[in-house]
């Protein structure tokens, strides 16, 4: 089955069948005016589906941006991976449309074939190629993936490729690591994460980018930007541009989110990650500290 092919079938409710998952366990936990999450990777075995899928069912919003990288378009032209977790993120995802959220979807480089759909409506998910959301206090922020504002996607693809199968190994070996620390009662630790802030070319790296985005929403009259991509959660600001970056359900398990009075806020839940997990493997858990 092609990207494009999987993304029709699962935005119309006919993503790979079985099962479903339509739980509203905890619902309405967390409110909250506006959330965005993006790089969610979905199908891939770096996607944290069920940690995801508990954020979705534990928080509610009027307005949901997917800013981009939400299905692994890359990962699956390589070989088709979409176990029931997968599906069951895109079902609840459909779910929130038709309960009356607002869901906006911008894509990524990832799912770069979904810009053929721009426009479009698939099940209550309006399809764009960016978005301005007004805060109830009243600022104007851009919404976009980012990936217009990597150097190495726009001028070298073929290396951006070579860089996300070592980003899949790196991943992999972050699994195992983190299964080990899991039993051993220790919070989520990210291998990638760590490289990223302590490699010098990795630091500049984000810091241009970062720049580079804001500088583009200044160009446009905002007042912020939000965006994902680097899968690097940020929440700053530049030169009197708001930059907000949501971070990644691969790594660092975070979202965006917009109180009811135009407060912005990076959510982290992979402590509550961590204590399904240990639940889950039937080991006693631990006290951790706050999340960085």
């Amino acid at each position: 089955m092609k990207p494009a092919d999987g993304f029709l079938n699962a935005l119309t409710g006919g993503a790979p069948a079985g099962g479903g998952d339509d739980s509203d366990d905890g619902a309405g936990e967390l409110r909250y005016r506006s959330v965005w999450i993006s790089d969610i990777h979905l199908g891939t075995p770096g996607c944290q589906a069920h940690a995801l899928l508990d954020f979705l069912r534990r928080v509610e919003s009027e307005h949901l941006f997917l800013v981009g990288d939400i299905i692994d378009g890359w990962q699956l032209r390589r070989s088709w991976y979409w176990p029931q977790a997968h599906n069951d993120v895109v079902q609840k995802l459909l779910r929130k449309a038709r309960k009356g959220t607002k869901v906006v979807f911008i894509p990524g480089n990832h799912d770069e074939f979904a810009r053929k759909y721009l426009q479009h409506n698939f099940g209550g998910v309006e399809v764009a190629e960016d978005w301005i959301h007004e805060t109830a206090d009243g600022r104007k922020l851009w919404i976009t993936h980012g990936d217009l504002f990597d150097g190495v996607i726009q001028c070298a693809k073929w290396l951006a490729h070579l860089g996300d199968t070592a980003y899949e190994f790196t991943l992999k070996l972050n699994r195992h690591l983190n299964s080990l620390r899991a039993r051993m009662g220790l919070p989520y630790w990210s291998l990638s994460k760590y490289l990223k802030l302590k490699v010098k070319r990795a630091v500049s790296y984000v810091g241009d980018f970062e720049s580079a985005v804001a500088r583009e929403a200044r160009n446009r009259g905002v007042q912020g930007v939000v965006c994902g991509h680097i899968h690097h959660a940020e929440l700053r600001d530049i030169d009197g541009i708001l930059y907000a970056n949501d971070g990644d359900w691969v790594e660092s398990l975070t979202a965006l989110v917009e109180h009811a009075d135009g407060r912005l806020e990076i959510l982290d839940w992979s402590c509550r990650a961590l204590q399904a997990r240990q639940t889950q493997l039937g080991t006693a858990i631990q006290p951790v500290g706050s999340p960085a």
